[in-house]
């Protein structure tokens, strides 16, 4: 097939949210050749609907990538662009998602793209040049925003931000729209926000993953192994402390299991995790399948680990079991809780008492909404608020969607 079969084969089957594309952004994706900003894989992989990763760094992290196409569909449906509109990406990456922004925003619209790798931002800088797209690529820190100061209608993000920094706050036009895969307690969300005044309110809020940003003021996520190997790794998202010589012991105590009763399709638990974070000790453990499979440890509730909490000696975390309703058409599984080290039992309990309260309080059908505050414009009310965090430069709350903010 051609470059031009596979791109139109490629966005005839992206499908965000399951919803069909808008036209300016089907168009966008028809029109912008994927293939110039991944020049080192084959044709069949560019247009793929997977994830191609650019560059790493010299442990062979990856560190830069062009996302999947139903993410950067989903994220520029949610960005809403019209022609004329000034648009701010923070990181380039490949410069893929700049030249569709360019498609979008038209002759009349501006695109400035920031991009803190100078290899990264080189390459996606030749990339939009040799299609002759109208992208100012910028070599920098987009955590400090664009030089200058202008202001920008829509602002997109396409990395997992710890914090919505100030210069942010700065450049977002009132009535502006932020998209941002937000990090909140190491839960990365992607939020479409839109700004009215001094508060930003999601739109939408949707799990995904992202590379952590880079650059002043970043937080990176600590892993913290417990014991010699890799068999289980804490992952935490700030500056809490674990003690992994204390928890070294926890292995050898008989694992202590609470099942809660709560089965639900596939195992999708939709935004358990903001119920989880609640708790003192809440952080995500990360379990080897080798430990799995000889025994030594259950498994954790998905591929990528399972939330939990660590406390002193002791830890527990989220894991599954095929319910007994299961069947074949659509597999059913128990969540439940599973504690190491001498308050193992404990900690598994309350972890499963919590995956009950969010069965009652909605369960698979809960929705969230995210309200974001500048740091220094007071205390919002948080009455009715599932999750208040403090960062360096905002305030973010987590509400469920049901319940009315308060009005600013």
């Amino acid at each position: 097939m051609t470059a031009d079969e596979l791109r139109n084969a490629m966005v005839d089957g992206v499908r965000p949210s399951g919803a069909a594309l808008s036209g300016r952004v089907d168009a966008a994706m028809r029109a912008v050749p994927r293939h110039v900003f991944v020049p080192e894989v084959s044709l069949e992989r560019a247009y793929g609907p997977d994830p191609v990763v650019t560059h790493r760094d010299g442990d062979g992290v990856p560190v830069s990538s062009a996302s999947a196409p139903g993410t950067v569909a989903g994220m520029l449906e949610d960005l809403d662009v019209h022609p004329g509109h000034r648009v701010l990406e923070i990181g380039a990456g490949t410069g893929y998602n700049a030249a569709l922004l360019a498609q979008l925003v038209g002759p009349a619209g501006s695109v400035t793209t920031i991009e803190y790798d100078e290899a990264v931002a080189s390459a996606a800088r030749a990339a939009l040049s040799s299609l002759g797209a109208a992208v100012t690529v910028v070599h920098g820190d987009g955590m400090i925003g664009a030089p200058g100061r202008p202001t920008f209608d829509r602002i997109v993000v396409t990395a997992g931000a710890w914090d919505i920094p100030q210069a942010w706050w700065e450049q977002l036009a009132e009535d502006g729209r932020l998209v941002v895969p937000l990090r909140i307690l190491g839960l990365t969300r992607t939020v479409v926000f839109e700004r009215a005044g001094a508060v930003l309110r999601s739109r939408s809020v949707v799990e995904d993953g992202f590379m952590p940003m880079r650059g002043v003021g970043a937080v990176r996520e600590q892993n913290i192994r417990v014991g010699a190997g890799p068999d289980l790794v804490v992952r935490l998202d700030d500056d809490r402390q674990v003690d992994a010589s204390a928890l070294r012991g926890a292995l050898d105590h008989p694992v202590a299991v609470c099942w809660t009763g709560v089965a639900v399709p596939w195992g999708w638990t939709e935004h358990l995790d903001f119920w989880l974070a609640t708790l003192d000790g809440f952080c995500r453990l990360l379990v080897s399948r080798a430990a799995v499979e000889d025994g030594r440890l259950m498994a954790a509730k998905g591929p990528w680990g399972s939330m939990g909490v660590v406390e002193g000696e002791s830890l527990a975390y989220l894991t599954t079991r095929p319910s007994p309703t299961d069947d074949a058409a659509m597999p059913s599984y128990e969540v439940g809780a599973c504690g190491y080290g001498p308050r193992g039992a404990d900690l598994a309990a309350r972890l499963a008492e919590r995956v009950r309260d969010w069965d009652r309080d909605g369960g698979q059908g809960v929705q969230l909404w995210i309200e974001a505050y500048p740091a220094d414009a007071g205390r919002p009310e948080v009455s009715g608020v599932l999750l208040a965090v403090d960062k360096r430069d905002s305030r973010v709350l987590v509400r469920v969607a049901e319940q009315v903010p308060a009005a600013v």
